[in-house]
């Protein structure tokens, strides 16, 4: 498959999402993170991804808007994500939650909306309420972060509208084959938060010879390992260099052996508080 930044995938309701998108997380409210947007749209980035829990939905509604005035482009040229924190999974509160999440993003509509963790007890009630959020066009689209295969089970159990995407951290360091075949099989999209291991593994000899091998940085192989296993990447980053960067990864290709020696870096490498094996959230 031919990528370049502007590749769209299409999700089971038929919207289409950049395949390469920006994550906000720990990137502060204000100046910081009006910037980063900003800096990120002008450089082809048309795919943002926040959540209430980041305290930074307004910096990235204000980076939008002013985005939009200096790039010549409409709302409908971005794609903006964000998510319900789980003290809001009550129905009545998602609603609200959702609704000061629009009024803090500045907008009439976001294009997807997840719910933030499978945290129980109220995660099937939360669900039905982004239902009527969508049916309610408030959002083109509804899905799922940090679930795994039982959480999608009890959740599509009960459910009028299958998510569109589990959003969950993806490395060949954390390489969930199974997870990501059951949600193929469901139509569900994988999307890869934290892809460059938070920093943690861009200096491991083995990755390093791959990026040697293809004059890349080991950043740009973990994202193109993503990219062709047609999983969804939004690398985080504030640092403008990095952002330019990240977004170098459709000038080559990973030879299909070296996506195999890649598949096999895993070692189950959980760097973020979601681990599905926790009894908390079984």
């Amino acid at each position: 498959m031919s990528l370049n930044i502007n590749t769209k995938i299409k999700l089971n309701n038929g919207v289409e999402i950049p395949l390469l998108g920006l994550g906000t997380w720990e990137i502060i409210e204000g100046e910081t993170i009006i910037d980063t947007i900003r800096f990120a749209i002008s450089k082809g980035y048309r795919h943002i991804d926040t959540a209430r829990i980041y305290g930074n939905e307004k910096g990235v509604g204000k980076g939008l808007k002013l985005s939009l005035e200096e790039q010549g482009l409409t709302r409908e040229d971005i794609f903006i994500t964000t998510k319900l924190w789980i003290n809001s999974f009550k129905y009545e509160k998602a609603l609200k939650a959702f609704n000061r999440s629009l009024n803090n993003l500045e907008l009439d509509y976001v294009d997807l909306y997840l719910l933030h963790w499978p945290e129980p007890p109220y995660r099937q009630e939360a669900w039905k309420a982004l239902e009527s959020i969508l049916k309610e066009g408030k959002t083109r689209s509804i899905g799922v972060s940090n679930y795994y295969q039982n959480h999608l089970d009890e959740l599509l159990s009960e459910a009028d509208i299958i998510p569109v995407v589990n959003q969950v951290e993806f490395t060949p360091y954390l390489y969930l084959k199974e997870l990501k075949e059951y949600c193929e099989n469901k139509g569900i999209r994988l999307e890869a938060y934290s892809p460059l291991t938070r920093g943690e593994k861009l200096k491991d000899s083995k990755l390093m010879d791959i990026a040697k091998k293809y004059n890349k940085s080991s950043a740009q192989i973990l994202i193109r390992w993503g990219l062709q296993h047609e999983v969804i990447e939004i690398p985080k980053s504030s640092k403008e260099d990095h952002i330019i960067e990240n977004s170098k990864v459709f000038d080559f290709t990973i030879s299909e052996d070296d996506m195999a020696l890649l598949d096999k870096f895993n070692e189950g490498l959980y760097l973020g508080m979601w681990n599905p094996t926790l009894s908390r959230w079984k």
